[in-house]
């Protein structure tokens, strides 16, 4: 069982931690007491869903007006007057709009923007997920207003926000994230962003399955995004142990939401010449009961499932609808999950593949984990492996939100591998009797020590699948006046492409984007500096030794410039958002 510390800050602080799906979405939340255990909670009530008890999570649906103002949001948005005043008034409506914000080079080739609904004009997608926060973040005051009194007014200005995003999600998508906090209200200004946590899915997840499952009674040791983690055996100073991460998290683009969207492309197709039951209105009311149960349901390829939308009067035999109910053929619907399965499978080989320890617990959570066909596949093809597959009985669509606390609680994980290689644009002496400087001496310079060069050399810092907390490799400036030496900027490169250890950037260079620029204010350091003198000609040039480092611990890396200045380290950072 898994046994939670008391907390050990000095003050009151409450952790906020928000789960922006796809389609449906929700708050979690921990008062943090000094002394006292944290207690993981959920927002279960929400505007619209108090009526029947409260949910866990709201509809990820807003309507905008015509002057671009938000006019409903996630359970509100479905409320009958609320459908007729937009049709009214011509409300734009959005749902899975999320997709606006995906990484493109993520296996998305399925995926189209004429695909998604468009956003309103002169609406960002960055900005439609600051209204929506904000709207989260509302539902979250309200609730813990009403549920615990005289609470929220000690601690609304210590709060800890932890957002999750898919494990593909790299530097631009992360940049947006921050972003929306900014425009939601949520911090105040760009100083409060050490407030703002960023977390994989994957990686909240673990920590729902770590607190939940794993350290349950039925487990005695140790997800569509996909991520592997282990239990360090070597490491055991507190009675919980730590966690490493053995391969870096993979993430596909096929998870419930589109199974919903291959349905109502065949629903599409199959009623295409019906005269009353083509209508788009009837489709897409067939396709969100489909989504909603039948789904959810199935369970047999061989048997036919059902889709209960009208009443007893609507019947066409021709199109297999009868009674108000739309038949369809078992193996029609199991061909609706087979892309999703795939990709689940593809994503765990690759982890697999590059995993650091063998693979031996597999755990679905998340909404999705509560299809019945979907984990049926799923333990068809791992068990014969001789791995362990489980889905926890409760709660599993409120892991992500749980976890993203969980994580900030507990901190579980210890170390974490790099998804792609990063580094630096350098340029290296040059040497005649390497092939691969001759072939590029047409590109070579004097730099200002009189040594002849080659540029578009990159020097990797951490290379991909590796792990580690922090990583770094020394560098040098020369420049021929001082007041060059004042500053410096260094862009941190990452790779993505297929070679194991990239040495030159003409090599495959679209595979190269930048993450950041670094800037190291060397003022005071550049005032010390002698000159030297060029073995060309005597000329005089300053020179500056540092390193560039990246720190990973964390869930978000940290590039910094580090030089010595009077026998002491100094830095310069920034934080760079890539994994």
């Amino acid at each position: 069982m898994f046994l939670r510390e008391p907390y050990k800050g000095p003050t009151r602080k409450l952790v906020l931690a928000f789960d922006v799906g796809t389609t449906f979405s929700g708050v979690s939340y921990c008062m943090l007491d000094p002394g006292e255990v944290p207690v993981i909670r959920g927002v279960s009530r929400y505007p619209a869903q108090e009526g029947v008890g409260g949910d866990s999570k709201i509809p990820s649906i807003l309507y905008y007006d015509l002057q671009g103002d938000v006019r409903a949001v996630g359970a509100e948005a479905l409320q009958e007057h609320v459908i007729e005043q937009a049709e009214d008034e011509g409300w734009v409506r959005l749902a899975w709009w999320k997709l606006h914000l995906r990484a493109k080079h993520l296996p998305s080739s399925h995926i189209r923007d004429i695909d998604i609904e468009p956003l309103p004009q002169g609406k960002s997608a960055v900005e439609v997920l600051a209204d929506f926060m904000r709207y989260l973040f509302q539902c979250a005051r309200t609730y813990i207003q009403e549920s615990h009194l005289n609470f929220w007014r000690s601690v609304e200005n210590s709060i800890e926000f932890v957002l999750t995003h898919p494990n593909g999600w790299e530097g631009q998508q992360q940049q947006q994230i921050r972003r929306a906090v900014e425009l939601a209200g949520l911090i105040s200004s760009k100083e409060e962003q050490s407030h703002v946590h960023l977390l994989t899915e994957g990686e909240a997840s673990l920590h729902f399955c770590v607190t939940n499952v794993i350290a349950s009674d039925t487990f005695s040791k140790t997800p569509l995004d996909v991520s592997d983690y282990s239990d360090d055996e070597e490491d055991q100073s507190d009675s919980q142990g730590v966690i490493v991460e053995i391969a870096p998290a993979e993430c596909s683009l096929q998870g419930s939401v589109f199974v919903t969207s291959r349905a109502r492309t065949l629903l599409q197709k199959k009623l295409s010449g019906s005269k009353h039951y083509s209508d788009p209105k009837i489709v897409a009311q067939m396709a969100d009961i489909f989504d909603k149960s039948t789904k959810l349901r199935f369970r047999k390829p061989d048997e036919p499932s059902y889709i209960k939308f009208g009443t007893i009067r609507d019947k066409d035999l021709k199109y297999d609808i009868r009674s108000g109910q739309l038949k369809l053929a078992g193996q029609d619907v199991a061909d609706l999950f087979e892309p999703s399965i795939e990709a689940i499978i593809e994503a765990f080989e690759q982890q697999r593949r590059v995993a650091s320890t063998p693979i031996s617990l597999v755990c679905l959570v998340g909404g999705f984990a509560a299809s019945d066909w979907l984990f049926a596949r799923l333990r068809e093809y791992l068990l014969p492996l001789g791995i362990s597959f489980c889905r926890p009985d409760a709660h599993v669509n409120k892991a992500v939100a749980d976890g993203a606390v969980s994580f900030y609680i507990d901190h579980l994980v210890s170390s974490r591998v790099a998804r792609a290689t990063y580094g630096v644009e350098c340029f290296i002496p040059y040497h005649s009797g390497d092939p691969e400087h001759q072939v590029r001496l047409h590109k070579s310079f004097i730099d200002p020590t009189g040594e002849l060069c080659i540029p578009e050399y990159f020097e990797s810092i951490l290379l991909k699948y590796l792990s580690g907390a922090n990583s770094g490799n020394p560098s040098k400036k020369s420049e021929k006046t001082l007041a060059g030496c004042k500053s410096h900027d260094s862009e941190l490169l990452c790779y993505q492409g297929a070679l194991r250890e990239p040495e030159w950037l003409d090599s495959d260079r679209s595979s190269f984007t930048t993450l950041c620029t670094i800037t190291a204010d060397l003022s005071e350091v550049s005032k010390t500096l002698r000159p030297l003198k060029s073995t060309l000609d005597q000329s005089k040039y300053y020179k500056i030794e540092y390193d560039v480092v990246i720190l990973f611990g964390h869930t978000e890396l940290k590039a910094q410039i580090c030089w010595k200045y009077k026998v002491r380290l100094s830095f310069s950072s920034i934080y760079f958002l890539a994994d």
